[in-house]
């Protein structure tokens, strides 16, 4: 297993790497070639740019194609800045949502397991779940956590063991937390070592990230 080398798959013509050099046409096929399209982030009125911005490139890092931003009640999209996020808002595929539903019927039109993420006596470990299976995690906002709506809709509830006072985590850290036991799961299972999307997919996205 290699999950931190260049996937060596040869790559299919056609498309605008064509135009680009050797050096930056390698990496970006060797980034598409490991994204991970049956792992999800869902974002629920997060309302700190600074949080998201952590959050993208803690997806970015581990492959996350999607993440989900759910904003309801009257909470509004946040801006994100180039310089917080460190421009992995370029490199991470963002879906605008204004309800549960809505997202939820998007995860799971894509076969995707949907888990919360929250205290709760029937939560269960984060090194309890299977991280290989197409799954999304649902992660909510700074102050009141995920909402009752979407812990009551999802497939599970999940959270991060912990033994200090303070029982809770930055939501940025939290979710970087979650995947890379995800990420560490998934190099296990090879998922990083042979390509994870179809010969569709994978043009369009190498034509996305090369026109970016």
């Amino acid at each position: 297993m290699t999950p931190f080398l260049y996937i060596m798959n040869e790559k299919p013509q056609g498309t605008a790497l064509d135009f680009l050099s050797d050096d930056r046409s390698e990496k970006i096929y060797a980034c598409v070639s490991r994204r991970q399209p049956s792992l999800s982030i869902v974002l629920e009125n997060v309302h700190d740019p600074h949080n998201v911005s952590a959050v993208l490139r803690s997806c970015d890092a581990v492959g996350v194609m999607d993440v989900h931003l759910v904003y309801h009640s009257g909470q509004s999209f946040p801006e994100l800045g180039e310089k917080s996020s460190a421009s992995a808002r370029k490199w991470v595929l963002t879906h605008k949502h204004s309800s549960i539903d809505e997202c939820y019927d998007c995860l799971r039109k894509e076969g995707k397991k949907i888990l919360t993420t929250g205290m709760s006596n029937e939560a269960r470990s984060l090194y309890a779940i299977d991280f290989t299976e197409p799954i999304a995690i649902v992660f909510g906002n700074e102050h009141a956590g995920v909402s009752e709506e979407a812990i009551l809709k999802a497939d599970g509830n999940m959270l991060i063991p912990q033994v200090g006072m303070i029982q809770s985590l930055n939501i940025s850290v939290a979710c970087a937390v979650t995947l890379y036991e995800a990420f560490r799961q998934r190099s296990i299972n090879g998922m990083y070592d042979s390509i994870q999307l179809d010969d569709i997919m994978l043009k369009d996205y190498l034509n996305v990230f090369a026109l970016k």
